[in-house]
């Protein structure tokens, strides 16, 4: 009861009306996806998740979220429901905060939650790289930990995947592509668990995308690492794409750009001039949201 009344609380502030279009109004909470890929190689396919801070409740309200004698009286589901509300305002640094009291949890809801707001932290702007990269290795230690303790929940593989993937940037060429697979396997893992959570299939759809968009020597590379590694085409991508926007239509800025992209690497111009101006033509409501609106526009500038 005290968390339903304090999101209400929440809720009555001028700015709270806003919360939920800070995120696209993504129904699942998920962070957007970084516009430059980097998860397989230094220069290729990351699944870097990044948010703008936006300032979303008033005084009293945050009065009642900074007292930990509040949050420490809250049962699980109240300590949740404020989670998710600071992440869909995109209150990072309260979220953080808040989660990081939990940190020796041994429930999974709690832990990949603060693995989220670990890396969402890494990612915002002016961070030193010392304090990124301890953030991120910090995210990925709570993803594994996550893991861990609940192998049955979806989003502790979905994160464990994008966490994996951020700490390879940091270990090298051959060991991003080594964990590239244990990524898919992860994020496949994910999509068993929950079928309708369109992110993990759009995460997927960009690992096969980064994957077929690989340079031949990368690919020789993972030939080594991997007996006969799995062949990710432009195909593969697509169908998770499609099957991304058919489980939650229109839920996702990049999804629709990644759809474009996709046919533009087909050769498809006329379905490609369809979902790049879908692209274009999304609520702008995050800077994600700004940056895929003007790739969209320069990609249908170069398609006449």
């Amino acid at each position: 009861m005290a968390g339903r009344l304090l999101t209400r609380t929440l809720a009555q502030f001028a700015s709270g009306a806003n919360c939920a279009k800070s995120r696209a109004a993504n129904r699942n909470y998920w962070t957007t996806l970084r516009s430059t890929p980097t998860a397989l190689t230094a220069g290729r396919a990351a699944f870097l998740l990044g948010l703008p801070a936006l300032p979303c409740f008033g005084y009293a309200a945050y009065r009642k979220v900074q007292s930990s004698a509040v949050v420490c009286a809250l049962e699980k589901g109240e300590v949740l429901e404020q989670a998710d509300y600071l992440y869909s305002c995109a209150e990072t640094e309260k979220l953080y905060q808040l989660l990081l009291q939990y940190k020796d949890s041994d429930d999974a809801e709690f832990l990949w939650r603060l693995a989220r707001a670990s890396r969402d932290l890494a990612l915002l702007p002016n961070v030193e790289a010392e304090r990124k990269k301890q953030l991120t290795f910090e995210a990925f230690e709570y993803a594994q930990k996550a893991l861990e303790k609940d192998e049955a929940c979806f989003a502790a593989h979905k994160w464990y995947a994008v966490c994996l993937s951020d700490v390879g940037d940091y270990k090298g060429v051959k060991v991003k592509i080594g964990n590239s697979y244990i990524i898919r396997e992860h994020l496949e893992r994910a999509i068993e668990l929950n079928p309708k959570d369109a992110t993990s299939i759009h995460i997927l759809g960009y690992w096969c995308f980064a994957f077929a968009e690989l340079p031949w020597y990368q690919r020789k590379v993972a030939a080594v690492i991997f007996s006969s590694p799995p062949e990710s085409t432009y195909e593969e991508a697509l169908a998770f794409f499609l099957k991304a926007e058919e489980v939650d239509p229109n839920f996702y800025s990049k999804n629709l750009l990644m759809l474009g992209k996709t046919y533009l690497a087909m050769k498809d111009k006329e379905k490609a001039l369809l979902w790049l101006t879908k692209a274009k033509e999304y609520p702008a409501h995050t800077l994600e949201d700004k940056e895929v609106h003007k790739e969209a526009v320069d990609l249908l500038k170069k398609l006449g």
